[in-house]
């Protein structure tokens, strides 16, 4: 029976676990933390599961705004000064990807097969594991002051429009009646039903990787170190505790995956784009949809634990200490959105998260098969999709693996930075 390790319990690594045993393998997971635990990407995230996120984060003319972001340390991104040295050959990849309007369009049409049936995908594997609750199709809702605001975002509405992005516009009557919490300041609103939300994306990552154990996989809280290759082919990885044997391995350990990588030959321009989130514990009033108020780039959504506020980018590096200013000002805009929210809400009600979203600098994850041996592949640098693009990146990964090249695969190889010809027309 062919065994195969996944590095990394997070949504991509139990996803793809999963998978394999659908082809009857034998599978090892490991990771110091718990799946879902608070250590995870997906734990702290939005929780979104949105087929409209095929816009990378850079778009045109975001380079006139570096500055910004230098100088101010609580912007909705913001680069801290003493790492900018470190991170500058990855910000100019991370500006390079978004340059024009053309290299947007080729991001979308590369992410929208890999995002657009995302909330079927994780509500079926959600009723295998009994958590069907936890994933809601209430559509999702972004918010601005008036149609002009929509209109300044017109080229990613446009490119969305492209790759065959569907929804609707409401006026203010209807964004009223569809959200009467929301602040008055909020006059038009874009909302699609295509997407949905996982309530607590926690608790649905710990019962995929229950449902993974039950079918009979093994969960190992260590960390890998590296692997014993001869000539060519995969004999095991290596941990701290010792070395598991393995047919197959699979590299989904998230921020932390570019050492991993380079020891399978791929010096891939890895990054933490560091995320933020406050939840209020039992709130006096909630939004109904989950939504995204453009003046504050947050995502605001009713959870399992509270009601949440998620957004900001940090670039200071993985092992940097966090700012909490950068979650106060969630929860404060959070209270002028909804203003129903008491303004004197005592430290005990309130939650704060750090978490690390892992980033490539073109905004697409890295899917692909390692240069040292086809044994091992890549499965991780998903920034901002990594919630949603979870079970369709495990299902691509793990094909890959079996000997398949999926079409779909293929932009996401990660020759695309070793290779300054490279085309994604097939899988190398």
């Amino acid at each position: 029976m062919t065994h195969l390790v996944v590095i990394g319990a997070g949504i991509i690594g139990v996803c793809a676990a999963l998978e394999a045993q659908t082809r009857g393998w034998s599978v090892t997971i490991l990771d110091p933390g718990p799946p879902g635990g608070e250590q995870a990407a997906s734990y702290g995230n939005g929780c979104w599961l949105n087929p409209l996120s095929v816009i990378p984060p850079a778009l045109p003319g975001l380079w006139r705004k570096l500055p910004r972001f230098i100088a101010d340390p609580l912007g909705p991104l913001a680069i801290r000064w003493r790492y900018l040295p470190k991170v500058a050959p990855w910000l100019a990849r991370y500006l390079a990807a978004g340059w024009t309007e053309a290299r947007v369009l080729r991001t979308a049409r590369a992410l929208r097969p890999l995002l657009a049936d995302a909330p079927a995908h994780h509500l079926a594997w959600a009723r295998e594991a009994g958590v069907e609750h936890l994933i809601q199709r209430t559509g999702l809702l972004y918010v601005w002051a008036d149609r002009a605001g929509f209109e300044a975002e017109a080229l990613a509405w446009r490119v969305r429009a492209a790759v065959g992005c569907t929804w609707r516009e409401l006026d203010e009557d209807a964004l009223r009646q569809q959200e009467p919490a929301l602040d008055r300041r909020y006059r038009f609103g874009v909302f699609t039903d295509e997407g949905a939300s996982c309530t607590d994306p926690g608790a649905y990552v710990a019962a995929l990787a229950a449902l993974a154990q039950a079918r009979g996989a093994r969960i190992l809280r260590t960390a890998a170190t590296g692997f014993r290759i001869e000539s060519g082919r995969l004999r095991g990885v290596t941990t701290g505790e010792g070395e598991v044997a393995a047919d197959l391995a699979l590299i989904a350990a998230g921020a932390r995956s570019k050492p991993l990588a380079a020891a399978v030959g791929d010096r891939l321009p890895l990054e933490s784009e560091r995320g933020y989130h406050a939840e209020i514990i039992a709130p006096e009033v909630a939004t109904r949809t989950p939504l995204m108020p453009f003046d504050g780039k947050m995502s605001v959504i009713r959870t399992a634990g509270g009601l949440r506020v998620a957004g900001q980018v940090e670039i200071a590096g993985i092992d940097a200490a966090p700012d909490w200013r950068r979650a106060d000002i969630l929860r404060d805009h959070l209270r002028r959105t909804v203003p129903g929210l008491p303004a004197d809400l005592p430290p005990d009600r309130i939650r704060v998260w750090l978490g690390h979203r892992p980033s490539m600098p073109d905004g697409m994850p890295v899917l692909g098969l390692a240069r040292r041996s086809a044994d091992i592949a890549h499965g991780f640098g998903h920034g901002h999709v990594g919630l949603v693009g979870g079970p369709k990146s495990a299902a691509l990964v793990i094909a890959l693996l079996a000997g398949e090249r999926p079409d779909e695969a293929a932009p996401f190889s990660p020759r695309r930075f070793f290779n300054p010809r490279f085309h994604p027309t097939r899988v190398t």
